[in-house]
């Protein structure tokens, strides 16, 4: 099965990447980093709304915009552009139910 997903940006680094979600509270721009961890190969994956006044990433905010399986998909697809293991921690069972059938779909 093909996901749809939205289209994003990166760095020259493949760490940061950028799109915007479109749905039903408009346009929210989302911001995914990866950060290298202490075990060798393996990175930690930052994901959330993009703060415009702190200028970092909100993990915490829960913006309803509809469009969740297509936000999820576009996160999945950055991990196959950086080619890599990635430690994905600090879901809640809901998102970490959404993902594996992201990830199911993506097969």
């Amino acid at each position: 099965m093909k996901l749809e997903k939205y289209f994003y940006s990166t760095d020259e680094t493949l760490f940061l990447y950028e799109f915007t979600s479109r749905g039903r509270n408009g346009e929210i721009k989302k911001v995914i980093e990866y950060s290298k961890m202490n075990i060798e190969n393996f990175y930690n994956l930052a994901f959330g709304d993009y703060d415009e006044i702190s200028g970092e990433i909100n993990d915490q905010k829960i913006t309803n915009n509809g469009d969740s399986l297509v936000v999820l998909a576009t996160v999945a697809s950055t991990v196959y552009a950086l080619q890599t293991n990635i430690l994905i921690l600090g879901f809640s069972l809901e998102e970490a139910q959404m993902l594996e059938h992201v990830c199911i779909a993506w097969e």
